[in-house]
């Protein structure tokens, strides 16, 4: 069994106003830093194995917290990388409100892709793959993963047999944490959006 923490980054100036996708150069906020001090508070009785990371400044600068906090390394991977926003990326959700292809893409994100950019369900494919590699590298270890709110939706509804185009209703906070147990012949989900002290 491979207990994974995955961890959404803390909070910036663009959440919750654009889509900042892969835009270079989104650094948390102080109150993305008090988040990821607070997220370190919260995890330090939590024994890490491994720590990855999306190459992202917002993920990178939280994953730094807790590697200092447990003496790990962080390791960047690709495969927890924002979604591909293309078209889309850095405009602001107001923008983006009377798109019908944005409306569509949260209502049918199944098989909706974005404008020169991803569909859900390569993103969730690359995601989960990422994982299973970590499961097979770190078998019996606890990994932390940081990276993106609707990257740890789609590995949540992966796990809990949920549609992509149901898995708006499910909720990935700044600096919270979602556990899951992975064995070779199931998951359990243990925790979702968490934000408070945790223990061992």
């Amino acid at each position: 069994m491979t207990k994974l923490l995955l961890i959404r980054h803390a909070t910036t100036d663009s959440v919750g106003k654009r889509l900042s996708g892969r835009t270079p150069g989104v650094s948390l906020n102080e109150e993305g830093k008090e988040q990821a001090r607070q997220l370190t508070q919260q995890l330090s009785k939590i024994p890490l194995d491994a720590l990855y990371t999306s190459p992202l400044e917002r993920t990178l600068q939280t994953a730094d917290y807790l590697a200092q906090s447990h003496g790990i390394e962080p390791i960047i991977d690709e495969a927890f990388l924002e979604l591909n926003f293309g078209e889309w990326t850095n405009r602001t959700f107001e923008e983006l409100a009377g798109d019908p292809d944005f409306q569509r893409f949260n209502t049918f994100r199944s098989c909706t892709r974005v404008p020169g950019g991803e569909m859900m369900l390569e993103a969730q494919a690359r995601f989960m793959a990422g994982l299973q590699k970590l499961c097979a590298k770190h078998p019996h270890e606890t990994v932390a993963v940081v990276s993106h709110s609707d990257l740890i939706k789609a590995a949540v509804a992966y796990y809990a047999g949920i549609p992509l185009d149901m898995f708006q209703r499910l909720e990935i906070s700044p600096a919270s944490v979602t556990i899951i147990e992975v064995y070779e012949e199931t998951a359990r989900i243990l925790l979702i959006n968490s934000t408070g002290e945790l223990k061992p």
